[in-house]
């Protein structure tokens, strides 16, 4: 039995157009075509249309679906196996978003309510950029750390944020100040600096031993959205966030007895 294009298009849910780009691709030909020219569908065109839904169904482009069709027995199953390890990791990074969602719906349920001006008051000019919000929660997922310091954070009081924000900024202008002035890194200024900035964070939101403080810092240079949530943009100078991490990783060093390597953050 043979079928037209627009009664294919009408029971397998596709366009006409994307027949026609089929067949014009090869993808996809008609077997026959009527006394005036119409492409005419068989049994085993319906069969082969099948397939192509079933791969796009998965997300195979095109391309991969005409390589599959042209040797099945060589390329059709380890591109299903590949294709399955694909989606395995795209359910999981997709499962550790709706914890992330869900996780910003508990902060914004616990009261703490503030209004522009009073956020203006409490955090200035520091900003929480989302995007990078939602990459950190991704990245120490499986982190204790990480899900204390929400946790905490969630529970903070607008007054606690006022204290946590005032001790930040003190710190802050402690540590330019002594940038400014020339102070070296691996200084006993700089490496008190970072001592209080690691004291900080395990007051405020979690326990932080020098490893982690190492790669926390190790953020500051890498990602410009982490620096700026300890300093200001227009309050940065060039080469503070590399200082600043030095500052941490030879603090490091001094409580580990370890020795520090500043080639990586130069």
């Amino acid at each position: 039995m043979s079928y037209s294009v627009g009664q294919v298009a009408a029971f397998a849910g596709v366009t006409v157009r994307t027949l026609h780009h089929y067949d014009k691709t090869g993808l996809l030909s008609p077997s026959d075509r009527s006394q005036a020219g119409y492409r005419l569908y068989g049994d085993a065109d319906l069969v082969r249309l099948q397939q192509i839904l079933f791969y796009r169904e998965l997300g195979f482009p095109l391309d991969e679906i005409a390589a599959i069709f042209k040797d099945p027995q060589a390329n059709a199953l380890e591109r299903l196996r590949a294709r399955q390890r694909q989606l395995g990791e795209e359910i999981a990074r997709l499962q550790r978003l709706v914890e992330v969602a869900e996780r910003a719906i508990e902060v914004q349920n616990t009261g703490v309510s503030l209004t522009p001006q009073e956020r203006f008051e409490v955090f200035g000019e520091i900003t929480f950029d989302l995007s990078y919000a939602a990459e950190a929660e991704l990245k120490w997922a499986h982190s204790e750390g990480q899900r204390e310091a929400m946790a905490r954070a969630a529970a903070h009081t607008k007054e606690d944020w006022r204290l946590l924000m005032g001790e930040a900024a003190a710190w802050r202008a402690e540590l330019l100040a002594a940038f400014d002035e020339e102070e070296p890194s691996d200084g006993e200024r700089a490496m008190d600096l970072a001592e209080e900035h690691r004291l900080h964070i395990s007051r405020w939101f979690t326990s932080c031993p020098p490893d982690m403080h190492r790669r926390i810092a190790d953020d500051f240079v890498a990602d410009p959205r982490a620096f700026a949530l300890v300093i200001p943009p227009s309050q940065q100078r060039p080469g503070l966030a590399a200082y600043t991490c030095q500052a941490v990783h030879a603090n490091a060093a001094r409580h580990t007895g370890g020795r520090t390597d500043y080639r990586e953050v130069r």
